[in-house]
């Protein structure tokens, strides 16, 4: 039987999908492919994996696209882990570099500088993490994922990108969401959703199985705190909510 091709970001806040996902019965129908949110949506553009946790953002351009699970990484305030790390007030950054891992976290920190922030910035996007200058006064950087966790102390400011949007917009934030671009039986979903609920369940245990430089007890508050896995009716609006803006946003810049 041929193995279905789920695509996975590797970071720490996947770590309770990919535990589930290794330690259910799906295992046996399922190739596991860990990749970067930019990889795991360019692998499904392509149809080189059947399912992947992609970037929100991304969703609409993929065709014969479906949302299969009930869970997603989301966050309902802070995320602590995609924010702009700077030196100065963010309202008084000129220039932006762009970590190079993420599509949609790019535009909801272009989206906020422009319509919550009220700001012009000039973005750019990093070609590696040798280029982040913590000393810098008027440097600026948005990241993403477990680098966050290195870098976060080194800066005077950081601004949480999921809590300026719900200040913003009233709204949880909606990340990276699970989408199959292949045909796949109900039953299979269901053994999908399944096996990331019994992840859920065992964040200690994902915890101790994935590497990252956070203190355990950071890690599991971090994971059990910040994210917010449950793709409920709240994220659904949410994510409509984001595409409408991004395509406003690009609407607006085009006639610019």
């Amino acid at each position: 039987m041929k193995k279905v091709k789920v695509s996975i970001i590797s970071y720490l806040n996947t770590s309770p999908f990919v535990y589930g996902l290794k330690h259910s019965e799906i295992v046996d129908y399922i190739d596991l492919q860990y990749n970067t949110p930019a990889e795991c949506a360019l692998r499904l553009l392509n149809k080189d994996a059947d399912i992947g946790i992609i970037p929100s953002v991304v969703v609409p351009s993929i065709p014969y696209k479906r949302i299969i699970s009930d869970y997603c990484i989301g966050a309902s305030k802070n995320v602590r882990s995609v924010v702009i790390c700077s030196n100065q007030p963010v309202s008084e950054i000129k220039a932006l570099y762009l970590d190079f891992e993420s599509r949609t976290s790019a535009l909801l920190a272009q989206l906020l500088l422009d319509e919550y922030w009220k700001i012009k910035v000039t973005s750019m996007t990093l070609s590696s993490l040798n280029d982040i200058e913590p000393h810098r006064k008027d440097s600026a950087y948005l990241l993403i994922g477990d680098k966050v966790f290195d870098y976060e102390d080194k800066f005077a400011y950081k601004s949480d990108l999921s809590l300026a949007w719900n200040d913003f917009t009233g709204l949880p934030f909606v990340f990276a969401v699970w989408t199959a671009v292949t045909p796949l039986s109900n039953d299979f979903i269901s053994l999908f959703n399944n096996a990331l609920s019994a992840g859920l369940a065992n964040i200690p245990a994902a915890v101790n199985e994935h590497k990252h430089t956070l203190d355990y007890r950071d890690a599991v508050k971090y994971l059990t705190e910040n994210i917010d896995y449950n793709f409920d009716f709240a994220k659904h609006k949410a994510l409509v909510e984001f595409w409408n803006m991004v395509l406003r946003l690009k609407s607006k810049y085009r006639s610019c």
